[in-house]
């Protein structure tokens, strides 16, 4: 795991918050806990391949208004540890998120979700339902679809999608320009992005979570995606706040109008020029709807 002595100044200056250990098992995942010590928490979730570096400014937005954030890195991701043997699985990330919020204690989550972060957020959210408040859902999925972009499917190929994802920086690399679409990232952001991949042992939880998505009935995560799903519809007397990114080359409007059949109460924000990373594209136009949701 990376410690705050082991982060340049550069990326201290866009990620000032200080992360905490947490044991799973004989890994440790990285977290931030900002902002006051009470028992109810915005708890934001990332996806492949962010890490809770994508949260900075919706943190620091929410922190100023009072609230606790909670902002873990699924283990192979962001600051926490990297481990080369590990159940990299669906599952094992739900656990590990059901461990870090029982240790914390926490009375009240409120749930922000993006990329692989909605399947794992809502993972969660089934297992304890009566702690979940406001849900804010980014251009993600819970369930299973038949949908896949070539360029991440190239990805998933046995040893060409190693090579391309830990090898060649294939997947983190493009992502900094392709999850964009109004604007480009800076340099800095985009080294901030990147700089928890910067090996072929570094990367492996970014090609652990493109191997794991369940394009087939038969994947070993398929089952435990499929238990996910059924367990939405239970979250339809939640306030739900849908913020979307139209042009988004992975998570395209489909996904979108999925989620208002699930979540047909939910109120809506569609920006169809904005891209994949809708808090980078879009941020000083989303941030401040989300941190009102997440505050009323």
């Amino acid at each position: 795991m990376v410690t705050t002595a082991e982060l340049p100044d550069w990326l201290r200056r866009l990620y000032p918050f200080e992360p905490k250990a947490f044991p799973c098992g004989q890994v440790r995942l990285s977290y931030i806990d900002e902002g006051p010590r009470a028992d109810e928490a915005v708890l934001l979730l990332h996806g492949n391949p962010t890490w809770s570096f994508y949260y900075r400014n919706l943190i620091r937005t929410l922190v100023t208004a009072g609230r606790r954030c909670v902002a873990p890195d699924h283990i192979g991701m962001g600051l926490s540890d990297k481990p080369q043997e590990y159940p990299y699985c669906l599952g094992a990330h739900i656990e590990n998120l059901a461990a870090l919020v029982a240790s914390l204690g926490l009375r009240r989550v409120h749930l922000v979700v993006h990329d692989w972060g909605g399947a794992i957020g809502f993972g969660w959210a089934a297992r304890q339902p009566d702690k979940v408040g406001r849900i804010v859902i980014l251009n993600t999925a819970a369930f299973p679809s038949p949908n896949i972009p070539l360029r991440i499917s190239l990805c998933r190929t046995p040893v060409l999608g190693e090579w391309l994802v830990r090898g060649c920086n294939s997947f983190a690399g493009p992502a900094t320009w392709m999850a964009m679409h109004r604007r480009r990232l800076t340099e800095d952001v985009k080294r901030g992005y990147l700089f928890p991949y910067d090996s072929w042992t570094n990367r492996i939880g970014v090609a652990r979570f493109v191997a794991d998505i369940p394009m087939r009935p038969e994947h070993p995560s398929r089952a435990t995606l499929e238990v996910v799903a059924q367990g939405l519809a239970q979250f339809r007397d939640r306030p739900i706040l849908i913020a979307w990114g139209g042009a988004d080359f992975c998570f395209g409007d489909n996904f979108f109008k999925r989620w208002q059949q699930i979540y047909p109460q939910a109120t809506t924000c569609h920006l169809p020029d904005a891209g994949h990373y809708i808090l980078e594209d879009a941020g000083e136009e989303i941030i401040p709807k989300i941190a009102a949701f997440l505050t009323a």
